[in-house]
This record gives C-alpha cells, structure tokens and sequence, in this order.
C-alpha cells in the first residue's frame, strides 16, 4: 500500500525496508532526495509521531492528517536539514512541533470565528442550535462564493476551507498582498450582505 506524499511514493509503515541504514546513512540520503529513506524514516517514526500529536490534540482522525503533514513537510523541506544541527529523528520531530501547534491555533481560530459570527449577527446565533439551518448556511456560503470572480473565489475559499492567513494566501498564489486584502474585504462584504438577505427572507 502506497501514499503519494509531494511526489514520492511512500510505503505503508508495516513493510520493513530490505536492507538496514544506519542512521547516517539515512540522514544523508533523506537529504539527497532518496526516496527510499522517506519511507524508513517514517517506518522508524511515523507512529512517534502520531502518539505525540494525538497526546496534545487528542482527535485520531486529525492526529493522523497532522502526522502525514509532517512527513510531507520534512520531505519538501529536506533541503533545509543540516545533520550537523542533529539527527533527523530530532528534526522531524521539532517539524512535529510546529504542526501541531499551528493545528491548536487553527482550532482556536475557528472557534473564535464562530463566536464572532455569533455576536455580530443575533439572529444566526439562535439558528446556530438548529442543525438544518447551519446546514442552509454552509449551502448559501458554497453557492455565493461559487458566483465571485475566480481569484477572488480562490483567496476566500483559501482562508476558510484552509485557514490560511492572507500573508500565507499572497505567498501561495503569488498575488501581491494589498490585492489578497482587497479581494477578501469586498468578497466578505458581498457574503455578508448575502446572508443579510437571507436572513431576512427567514
């Protein structure tokens, strides 16, 4: 069984590798772009990984995307390791770090989102107890960000499908900064304005 993890096939973590590395070895070659260190590095650590993300986030299905990211991450990054500054194993394991980190952040922001959309609007509050209406909302979102112009459907879908902050959406899609700016205030005024409406017609 195989995941394609940034262009390199990797293994499921039961199969074993053919022949031993030594961690030098596999240091070296991780570095180098051998595809077959990915694979025993996270044979080796994949499941370290997991337990240490699960411990903080506590959700098995996140923990696993989590895990996942960060072995896509150390493999995209592999340029930036230098085994002079430790063993892979630590720097994978500092990678492990941030991205859980940055998933409690993501899962903080969102609740202070909700919040915030709650407080602003009194009405969604109390439809936010009805499970058909928040379905009606996310229906009514989908369908209004379906109808902006294209870049500017891709820097809203970007921050709230992928949480990501319009600093990260400028460097993802190569926009300049103030543009990523413009397109989600006038995109969150059209949304807004649209669930207005909509609100009203309720």
């Amino acid at each position: 069984m195989t995941a394609d993890w940034g262009g390199a096939q990797v293994l499921a973590a039961t199969v074993a590798p053919v022949t031993p590395v030594s961690d030098d070895n596999l240091s070296r070659g991780f570095a180098a772009g051998d595809e077959s260190c990915l694979t025993e590095a996270y044979r080796r650590w994949g499941a370290l990984v997991y337990t240490l993300v699960l411990r903080r986030i506590g959700d098995p299905e996140e923990a696993k995307d989590v895990t996942q990211q960060v072995f896509v991450d150390a493999w995209r990054g592999r340029e930036g390791y230098d085994a002079r500054r430790g063993s892979l194993k630590t720097w994978i394991l500092g990678i492990t770090h941030h991205k859980t980190a940055d998933a409690l952040t993501r899962r903080s922001r969102r609740a202070r989102d909700l919040d915030a959309a709650a407080a602003a609007s009194p009405h969604e509050a109390v439809q936010r107890t009805a499970p058909t209406d928040v379905v009606l909302d996310h229906i009514l979102l989908v369908e209004e960000l379906e109808r902006l112009p294209e870049q500017q459907q891709t820097v809203l879908a970007m921050a709230f499908f992928e949480d990501l902050t319009q600093t990260q959406i400028a460097e993802r899609t190569g926009l300049p900064l103030g543009t990523v700016k413009s397109y989600t205030r006038r995109g969150l005024m059209r949304l807004r304005n649209r669930l207005e409406v909509d609100g009203g017609a309720h």
